[in-house]
């Protein structure tokens, strides 16, 4: 059995791509930064998979320390690991730095150990941030001469600096690019930006639904993909969008929402500059403003044909978080 080293396997996407994994027949080897987090993500995974083919390394992303022995005897990495909040942090730094010298540590690791592939999670975001709305394919990237925000221009960044790794053909790289992520949590590990948005909006801690429309895909389709594009061997070297082709707006989710009985999620929608005016004093609010009114469509055809994705329905992604949350 190969071994397969996920990083940031205590995280929302890491934990449902360990479980695909191991139910795959891999043996996985998953990084945490703190070794107390162990025991809960085996907890987690135990109720999903068989475990006895996992185990940890305690390593960071900004520390050089742990990153040989992680690799070692690996075939495959699957880098997973980096931050991800809505709000805009006072230090742009505190996101960029982790993602983008995390990536470069954890890839010229890759190197060191002989890795065969690398499987990069990056994002629609590194694809088309600070662009006007229209149709995009992997061939676009993000302006980052334009006011794009602090996570946008991490995850930009990174897949760029991973790119930049593997020119020399040493190791073979694919790199999945996500929209907004959606669907149950493994286990309590639900404390992703979208599954704190989703909480809020059917606690009616939201009390209004933002006019905002994005590409979204369910977080066990990316799980799928990411095995999907390590395993194919025609993938190396490509960008896999992994998202619907068209923008779902945030009120449809809470529409969806409202019809299954979540009384307390909003109908009114949050005018576009009551989000402005709150993005003055309001880091999350500032998150949302490059958002609003863009319309962004992606040519996701490479995905469906190559990997063989048949996406997941979005109502099904949202009505099943939703109830992961209640529980």
């Amino acid at each position: 059995m190969e071994l397969v080293l996920v990083t940031g396997i205590s995280g929302y996407v890491g934990q449902h791509v360990a479980a695909e994994l191991l139910n795959a027949g891999y043996r996985v080897r998953g990084t945490v930064r703190d070794e107390a987090k162990s025991a809960s993500v085996l907890k987690n995974l135990q109720g999903v998979a068989d475990t006895k083919n996992l185990e940890f390394v305690t390593a960071d992303l900004l520390n050089d320390k742990g990153w040989d022995d992680a690799v070692n005897g690996c075939a495959f990495v699957l880098h997973i690991a980096s931050p991800f909040v809505l709000a805009v942090p006072k230090d742009e730094n505190e996101l960029i730095k982790p993602a983008v010298e995390g990536t470069q540590r954890v890839l010229n690791a890759a190197k060191r150990a002989g890795v065969k592939r690398v499987v990069l999670t990056s994002s629609v975001v590194a694809m088309t941030s600070g662009r006007a709305s229209g149709d995009y394919g992997t061939d676009s990237w993000s302006d980052l001469t334009a006011n794009i925000g602090a996570y946008a221009k991490s995850k930009t960044l990174a897949e760029q600096a991973a790119w930049d790794l593997a020119k020399d053909g040493e190791m073979e790289l694919v790199a999945i690019n996500p929209g907004f992520m959606l669907g149950p949590a493994i286990g309590k590990s639900g404390d992703g930006q979208s599954i704190a948005m989703i909480a809020g909006l059917i606690s009616g801690k939201l009390p209004m639904v933002p006019q905002v429309a994005m590409g979204m895909v369910d977080v066990r389709d990316v799980a799928k993909l990411h095995v999907a594009a390590m395993k194919d061997k025609k993938s190396s070297g490509k960008r896999y969008i992994a998202s619907t082709s068209e923008p779902v707006a945030m009120s449809k989710l809470a529409a969806t929402l409202r019809d299954a009985g979540y009384s307390k999620v909003p109908s009114i929608k949050a005018p576009n500059f009551m989000i402005k005016m709150m993005a003055i004093f309001d880091r999350e609010a500032k998150g949302m403003v490059p958002e609003l009114g863009r319309m962004i469509s992606y040519d996701i055809s490479d995905t469906v044909d190559s990997l063989n994705w048949e996406p997941t329905p979005i109502d099904k992604s949202v009505l099943e978080m939703a109830a992961s949350i209640s529980k």
